[in-house]
């Protein structure tokens, strides 16, 4: 079949594009939550100060100073006003999450007067980082830590005259985050309180270095691989005072923590635990267990590790992180290679021990490990040493970069 001419015309001619048609789509941005902001903090001091104990009356966690900081948040809103306020009681749903299902997370900080009159946190960067890091892992909400540790700063400024001005005594600060929702469900928590409060704290020591004896039993185990025992969680503690009972009713100041069969040494009471010794190569070796998960990444930890590697090492010690075991520490003890065990934590920097009963394990023998001590003294000097490096650094008698010099504020 011819096609006609004008047909032929239209064939070659280039087909239009279909018309397009532009489809939109709509969605509700999420809406925009506060950020902690420090700028927007109020202050509210107190009308009725507190008596100020004399220094050596002061008991730890018993005496608290006039105020408190406080934050709420809320998962819609965001961060709220930052609050200073008169030290009081806390009103809460009887169904507030932190009551049903833990919650909850902390820390544990100090703060000092120098030789200067000036005051300082110590290392407050890493308390913020472990603080974020507990409440991450049980669903809390996180912060800025520049920003809280300008409100820590703020809150001691305020404060301030409840640190004694002696050497040993500090102000010692627990920031806390709780979940607040009114839910009976499991679940992120809608709802969360972030609060600080202070206790002026005198020597965990005041008359000296005390060393301790401990209890190492297999019955208990505190933290395990893939758990929480690295987290600074109040569910890790309640659960510890049982076997602390039971081994003071045994005439011992605090248990040692084992893990496994193979009695890996952990922690010590709420401390973790640096073991000196001469190892099986003949070297001085100072070790504390890794962080694998079952124990505390310890701040006062972190630093003894620090100044051991900057001022131990030259000296020919040998430090290390590693796994080591309960029979390992016996073994030492029977061949006259144990130098030194002492604890490491917040409240007393380093805790001197003199002695570890061991039930010897599953099937085991049970052994009395005694660890030497200087003669006429409760500590050996490592132990003395460390502290006093510690101690310099707190007090800004050596400069460091862990001392926190805290601005003056103007309220």
């Amino acid at each position: 079949m011819l096609r006609s001419p004008l047909s032929l015309l239209r064939s070659s001619l280039p087909r239009a594009a279909a018309p397009r048609i532009a489809v939109r789509t709509y969605s509700t941005p999420a809406p925009r939550v506060a950020e902690l902001d420090a700028a927007k903090l109020v202050v509210t001091r107190t009308q009725t100060p507190k008596t100020m104990l004399k220094p050596e009356e002061l008991v730890f966690g018993r005496t608290f100073s006039d105020h408190m900081l406080s934050i709420e948040w809320s998962s819609t809103a965001g961060w709220a006003t930052p609050h200073i306020t008169p030290y009081q009681n806390l009103s809460l749903d009887p169904a507030a999450c932190v009551f049903h299902y833990a919650f909850e997370c902390f820390e544990g900080m100090k703060a000092y007067i120098d030789d200067h009159g000036k005051t300082r946190l110590f290392r407050p960067h890493r308390n913020m980082a472990r603080l974020n890091a507990s409440a991450q892992r049980i669903a809390l909400p996180t912060f800025n830590a520049d920003q809280m540790i300008r409100l820590l700063g703020a809150f001691v400024d305020v404060d301030k005259a409840f640190i004694p001005r002696r050497r040993g005594y500090s102000l010692y600060l627990r920031p806390t985050l709780i979940g607040t929702q009114r839910t009976l469900g499991v679940g992120p928590p809608g709802s969360a309180l972030l609060y600080v409060i202070a206790s002026p704290v005198g020597p965990y020591y005041p008359s000296g270095f005390k060393a301790v004896s401990l209890e190492a039993t297999s019955k208990y185990v505190r933290a395990w691989p893939g758990g929480v025992g690295n987290m600074k969680l109040g569910a890790n503690y309640a659960q510890c005072v049982l076997p602390q009972v039971e081994a003071a009713g045994r005439g011992f100041h605090q248990n040692l923590w084992l893990f496994g069969e193979e009695g890996y040494v952990t922690e010590v009471g709420t401390m973790n635990l640096f073991t000196a010794w001469i190892n099986e190569a003949g070297q001085k070796e100072l070790v504390t267990a890794p962080l694998d998960g079952t124990i505390l990444e310890g701040v006062t930890r972190d630093c003894l590790l620090a100044l051991a590697k900057e001022l131990l090492v030259p000296e020919g010690w040998v430090v290390s992180e590693r796994r080591y075991t309960i029979g390992e520490v016996a073994r030492a003890a029977e061949e006259g290679r144990l130098l030194e065990a002492f604890g490491a934590g917040t409240a007393a920097v380093v805790a001197p021990i003199r002695r570890i009963a061991w039930d010897g394990g599953v099937g085991g023998v049970p052994r009395d490990i005694v660890v030497p001590l200087q003669e006429g003294k409760e500590a050996g000097p490592l132990a003395e040493r460390m502290w006093e490096w510690m101690e310099q650094r707190q007090y800004g008698a050596v400069e460091s970069e862990w001392s926190y010099r805290i601005p003056e504020h103007k309220f």
